[in-house]
């Protein structure tokens, strides 16, 4: 069993009783709080038997004095037959009013401790302690495995809500939960009578009169040299009693004097039994430190967020992954598709190529990576292989690559097609390595490797055409990811370029709707992609969002695609028409508030992201934007604005490069070259880079870019790693 599938089912196992244990915890953090409010504490230099003196003043027929984890004192008497328990003022003595432990907690408590069942509840409770720790471990484990180690533990989060609440949390409580969990062990040791705290029987001995009265607990040496920070408590000797004692137990033991001398007649230290005992009850409670216990409380609470957010990831991949319909037996299939995937997403492209090549009259066996395997009537095989954290296998694969390495190649074809996000800076890292181990073992290939960035419908359709062509028979992969519910934009107003060429352009400004429809669009902002659906079509088209929802509108620029459906769509928009519309989020592209400069490097419709950042940056952090395009007279996007950007100090410089006129500079790449040393000095100012445009150009772009960072000893994969350069790519 890995670490994941340990963590997902006693999560989901023990993970609704640990709530309630979590949240009981949380409303039992109160009671120290409560408590070091209620009454003033002691001075920890205070001698006890100055304590005594003041309070047998004050309270009459007095038993015992308790000092509270809290600090506060109270004294145990009796009026009467009547029990009485009194907050007093270690100051003088006087009684501030009477102590009862509430109801609540102590329900709360027997909930929290045995689950209200007694001794087999403590048993229960026990369990889940440890249960929670395994969860604690195995989340400590997986998170590393996600963040790519130590060092870039404290890296941001990406994901969907789910996962960013569960990861974001977990690395905030997640020690703190741990350690709760080992405390309760320890305590519960106790409780169930595994380990012994005491020294065992206490030792006989009584008091001795000689004529003599009682000597005033004022007057014993032992209390005079005890300070009131060390007692637990104190035991006044019983007046009907002559042989009785007095009896301190202290934070370094017990002791018993005789009532008449003041003698020490008998003492015990503390057992490190003990010690411990009382550290985990500080820990795992907050007594006598109530702004740990504030801590505790919010990570007690904390425990419902992990709950939530860990069964709606668990739903989430549930739901990804499909039960595959007509899946032939391996032994009988001529074409076997093998599957690693993280979150169950990848099952989804992997369903849609199964179905596609049953349908040309396939035999086709789809399963999981970790059982790769080929049989005599096997003529190919797909991997379709996602890359999990920086470049790791996902959980359930994570055998699988030294397994393959061990298998005797044979002339099957076995074609790797990769999942994964461009934002890491190990893309496709598990594929990589999975092609290379193939080839090395001497598998053929029907087509190179490929890579899908974040899940792109498109990019799976265009390996499908290639597929189809290798195949030599029909074939068509139209899998659309699934579509969260649209939401309908009206177009306010178009700016057109090179409207007669073959490749019109145009910038598009849709109204966002404050109310209504417009709700369920979610705040965004530049740099986050917006899905359109063209009449017709079901596979959504994505287009990077020039704008934020802060500006109060939705901006994206247009070019028409040949033979490209969504883009035909919008360019033959005119305001007024509508579209139907949501919004992804890019987080790994999206520019955080800084105040560190910023190179911003776009061609084509790709400045229109850049521009939206420039657009948003009121605090004139220094952005530095170079623009390629092919004609200035054609397809300057944004052109005007740019200019008054500049102009205002929201964009500290701007070169443009185009590749179509005489003297134009070249390309983007071109224009960085030419500033090598500028760009030098920004990137050691540690400057974050964002590139959009084509594959090509943002390939370029990184050439440039590592030869131009040589000299410092750097490049582009290394400040992709400390997460300072993003592309996105189209």
């Amino acid at each position: 069993m890995g670490w994941k599938t340990l963590h997902r089912w006693l999560g989901l196992t023990v993970g609704t009783v640990a709530l309630v244990l979590g949240l009981t915890g949380a409303l039992l953090a109160l009671d120290p709080v409560q408590q070091a409010w209620q009454a003033p504490a002691a001075p920890d230099d205070l001698p006890v038997a100055t304590l005594v003196e003041r309070v047998t003043r004050t309270v009459a027929g007095i038993e015992e004095i308790r000092r509270l984890p809290s600090g506060a004192i109270v004294a145990f008497s009796f009026d009467g037959d009547q029990a009485q328990a009194s907050y007093v003022d270690p100051a003088d003595g006087r009684v501030l009013g009477p102590w009862q432990p509430s109801a609540l907690p102590r329900w709360v408590k027997n909930l929290h401790r045995s689950l209200l069942l007694g001794d087999a509840g403590r048993w229960g409770a026990a369990g889940i302690a440890l249960a929670m720790g395994l969860v604690c471990v195995s989340a400590l484990v997986l998170l590393l495995r996600r963040m790519g180690g130590w060092r870039r533990l404290g890296a941001r989060v990406r994901g969907s809500l789910a996962q960013r609440i569960h990861v974001v949390v977990g690395r905030i409580v997640l020690a703190i939960l741990l350690l709760t969990s080992l405390t309760a062990l320890t305590m519960s040791a106790s409780t169930l009578g595994l380990v012994a705290l005491d020294a065992g029987t206490e030792p006989e001995v009584a008091s001795v009169a000689a004529g003599q009265p009682d000597l005033p607990g004022a007057q014993l040496a032992l209390l005079q040299n005890i300070p009131v920070r060390d007692l637990r408590k104190l035991n006044f000797p019983a007046a009907a009693d002559p042989q009785d004692t007095w009896k301190a137990a202290t934070r370094q033991g017990e002791a018993w004097i005789d009532r008449y001398s003041g003698q020490t007649l008998a003492s015990q230290d503390t057992t490190m039994a003990q010690k411990v005992y009382d550290w985990a009850l500080v820990l795992h409670t907050g007594e006598g430190a109530w702004p740990w216990a504030v801590v505790l409380g919010f990570v007690g609470a904390s425990v419902l967020l992990f709950w939530w957010s860990g069964v709606v990831i668990w739903w989430q991949a549930r739901r990804l992954v499909p039960h595959i319909t007509g899946n032939s037996p391996l032994a009988q299939a001529d074409v076997l598709l093998f599957v690693a995937s993280e979150g169950g997403s990848t099952w989804g492209f992997a369903q849609a190529l199964h179905e596609a090549l049953a349908h040309s009259g396939h035999r086709v066996h789809t399963g999981a990576l970790e059982h790769f395997q080929t049989a005599p009537a096997t003529r190919q095989v797909f991997v379709l292989a996602a890359t999990y954290g920086e470049g790791q296998a996902p959980a359930h694969a994570k055998d699988a690559l030294e397994r393959i390495a061990k298998l005797t190649a044979s002339a099957v074809p076995v074609t790797v097609l990769g999942f994964g996000d461009r934002q890491y800076p190990a893309f496709c890292a598990f594929a990589e390595a999975l092609e290379q181990t193939l080839r090395a073992r001497g598998w053929p290939a029907l087509l190179p490797l490929e890579c899908i960035h974040q899940q792109s419908s498109q990019q799976f359709a265009r390996w499908g055409q290639a597929l189809a062509q290798a195949l030599g028979e029909p074939l068509v992969l139209d899998y659309v990811p699934r579509v969260p519910p649209t939401t309908a934009l009206t177009l306010v107003a178009r700016q057109g370029y090179r409207e007669h060429s073959d490749e019109p352009t145009a910038i598009l400004r849709f109204a966002w709707p404050a109310q209504g429809g417009g709700a369920r669009l979610g705040h965004f902002a530049a740099g986050d992609l917006v899905g359109i659906l063209a009449p017709g079509s079901a596979v959504p088209r994505y287009y990077s969002l020039a704008s934020g929802s802060q500006d109060g509108f939705l901006e994206i620029c247009v070019r028409l695609l040949p033979g490209g459906l969504c883009s035909t769509h919008l360019l033959g928009l005119q305001p007024g028409d509508s579209i139907a519309a949501f919004i992804r989020s890019n987080p790994g592209f999206a520019l955080p508030r800084t105040r560190r400069p910023v190179l911003l490097i776009g061609a084509g419709t790709g400045v229109a992201p850049l521009a939206g950042f420039i657009r948003r940056n009121d605090r004139h952090t220094p952005m530095h934007l170079y623009f390629g395009g092919r004609d200035p007279a054609q397809d300057f996007y944004f052109g005007p604005e740019i200019q008054r950007w500049l102009a205002e100090g929201r964009l500290a410089s701007v070169q443009t490069v185009f590749s179509r006129v005489p003297e134009g500079g070249g390309y983007v790449q071109d224009a960085l070259r030419r500033d090598a040393e500028r760009i030098r000095a920004l990137v050691a100012q540690g400057a974050l880079v964002r590139v959009c445009g084509s594959r090509a150009m943002a390939k370029g772009v990184t050439e440039a870019l590592d030869a131009i960072l040589a000299p410092l000893h750097l490049n582009v994969a290394q400040i992709k790693a400390k997460e300072r350069y993003a592309e996105d790519i189209f």
